[in-house]
């Protein structure tokens, strides 16, 4: 009522007494009044203080904690482990990352959006590389904790696409090529042999799906990372982002698409007839004398072999402990077993010698071994182990001597690599040697096919991780390399798993598991023709590089632009009643 001046407050009908208006309801949005009310006047900026608007960035009851932000961001980073063997839930890679992506865009502020990829990346080193505890202790934790570094930036980025309470349907759609690029340029920098080499690469963890082992022999293992990080960012979308769930959508399409066209259009490896190739597989021998005891086994299983028209006998790795060249009574007895079996037999010495150049060292080297004696081809291993094999900067790092099972000795890294050629009963046969921890590398093998191998052949010992999923992991690199390449690969270890797998990566035969003691024989297929990731070679990975450089660019581009008009806001304005103002 405006008659006095004055306002008057609504009575109810039975005493006139002041109705109390009812408790704002919290699911209802504010009003404009009650967001007004939540704003204050800053230097000329608005800024929100709302408590809808902290809980959007990720100030809810749990996260707000950092410790369960942090325990959170661990947990999300470690969960893509269990798409690798042995738990081989190749499916979940396919949306494992989609709980860390969500709790990063929910970070407050950039800084901690980094520390919560720090976070995630230190749980998934550790998860993927676990079974190594034993041989380095707490120190894997500390070498987690460095590579999990890599990860800040990601964190940082997928923030910067993906964060905020409505990022626009174009930021977000961007993110679906931008977040998979950066994390490919991670595994890129990873892979070098210095920072524990490309163990754990997510593409790897699709080793059995027959679709993705179709797309790495068009991009590699890279590729199917990119298209499983992808998967991952579109989901995030759909659940976080109502503006870009369109987008979403249709990048999971054209991820079907791009896969079903890849497995019809794609040039498949060309049958070329097979060989015989034999895997010895000792077990596990320890205690003392078990370097010859080793020796010993292998010899007596390899005459099991005799007659059953093998091409190639393969032994594990460090499956000989002395220099043949200084032991001829052991070089006399691997040529009776060649003659015996009618085939030439690669084994693998582990011991001090000196190279083609007269280097001295400790070498990892394969030789191959006929009916009169050594052939003359060798193969010294290239990339070894960091710690287990070398200690990079042993100066500033040699403590770890102490703390773990580190290389006492730095072993001595190979030059070269070699193709090797064996008489078979299908002719001459060329196969292309690694040592272990270098099936992991998909340069390596690409090379080998490069220079005419039509069988990789692999050495591995894998007996420091018994009952642990590192056997079935390092076996798994095979399938890749042979998708890659479109040539099969024989992985032939001490202690198991060993396996083989045909030109389009699947499995040949049984695998020999790790608890068992045999010598194996698969008949190999062959195959002729180049895979488009032979021929072109890491593309995929030029393609993340140059999307991370275009974002970049328009990000400095944005950056260097005026900033435009700022939304005008309202003067604030104050009502006091008075006789000749009344509030109205």
């Amino acid at each position: 009522m405006r008659g006095g001046g004055c306002v008057r407050s609504r009575s109810t009908r039975s005493g006139g007494a002041a109705r109390t208006p009812p408790p704002p309801d919290p699911a209802s949005p504010p009003s404009r009044g009650e967001e007004s009310a939540g704003r204050t006047r800053r230097g000329g900026t608005v800024t929100g203080t709302t408590v809808g608007r902290r809980e959007r960035a990720g100030h809810g009851p749990g996260l707000a904690s950092p410790w369960w932000r942090g325990t959170a961001a661990v947990a999300a980073g470690a969960l893509s482990a269990l798409a690798f063997p042995a738990p081989s839930l190749w499916w979940l890679a396919y949306v494992s990352l989609v709980p860390w992506m969500l709790l990063v865009r929910s970070a407050p502020t950039p800084r901690r959006a980094a520390f919560d990829g720090w976070l995630g990346g230190l749980g998934f080193m550790v998860a993927v590389h676990h079974w190594l505890v034993p041989s380095l202790h707490v120190f894997i934790v500390l070498l987690a904790g460095l590579l999990g570094l890599l990860w800040a930036p990601w964190g940082w980025l997928v923030r910067s696409v993906l964060g905020g309470a409505t990022p626009s349907a174009g930021r977000a759609a961007g993110a679906l090529a931008v977040v998979p690029s950066g994390w490919l340029v991670i595994e890129l920098v990873r892979s070098w042999e210095g920072l524990g080499g490309p163990w754990g690469l997510l593409g790897a963890s699709q080793w059995e799906v027959s679709p993705a082992l179709r797309l790495a022999s068009v991009g590699g293992v890279w590729l199917v990372s990119l298209l499983v990080v992808a998967v991952n960012t579109a989901l995030t979308l759909l659940i976080a982002v109502a503006a870009a769930r369109r987008a979403a959508a249709a990048a999971l399409v054209v991820c079907g698409l791009t896969v079903g066209s890849v497995a019809v259009w794609a040039p498949r490896p060309e049958p070329s007839g097979h060989t015989r190739i034999a895997v010895v597989q000792p077990g596990v021998i320890g205690g003392e004398g078990s370097v010859e005891r080793r020796f010993a086994r292998g010899e007596a299983l390899t005459r099991t072999l005799a007659g059953q028209g093998v091409g190639l006998v393969v032994w594990g790795e460090s499956s000989v402990g002395a220099d043949l060249a200084g032991r001829p009574d052991l070089a006399g007895r691997l040529a009776t077993l060649s003659r015996t079996v009618g085939a030439e037999i690669l084994v693998n010495v582990d011991a001090r010698s000196t190279d083609a150049s007269g280097r001295p060292g400790i070498f990892k080297r394969s030789v191959l071994v006929g009916p009169d004696g050594p052939t003359g081809d060798t193969y010294d291993k290239m990339r070894l182990v960091p710690f287990g094999e070398y200690i990079p900067a042993r100066a500033a790092l040699g403590w770890a001597t102490s703390v773990g099972k580190a290389a006492g000795e730095d072993r001595a890294r190979g030059t070269r690599q070699t193709v090797m050629a064996a008489p078979g009963p299908e002719g001459e046969l060329r196969f292309g040697p690694l040592i272990c921890f270098e099936t992991a590398f998909p340069d390596l093998s690409r090379r080998l096919v490069a220079s005419g191998a039509r069988v990789l052949v692999a050495q591995s010992s894998t007996s420091s991780f018994q009952g642990s999923w590192a056997p079935g992991q390092h076996a798994s690199l095979a399938a890749l390399r042979a998708a890659e390449n479109g040539r099969p690969m024989v992985h032939a270890t001490l202690t198991g798993v060993s396996a083989v797998f045909g030109p389009d990566g699947r499995r040949v035969g049984s695998a020999v598991g790790t608890d068992r003691s045999t010598a194996a024989v698969f008949d190999v297929p062959l195959a002729t023709g180049t895979t488009p990731y032979a021929r072109l070679g890491d593309w995929a990975v030029y393609a993340a590089l140059a999307v991370l450089a275009v974002a970049l660019a328009v990000e400095g581009v944005r950056s260097l632009r005026p900033p435009g008009p700022g939304p005008r806001v309202p003067p604030a304005r104050t009502a006091h009643a008075s006789a000749g103002r009344p509030v109205r």
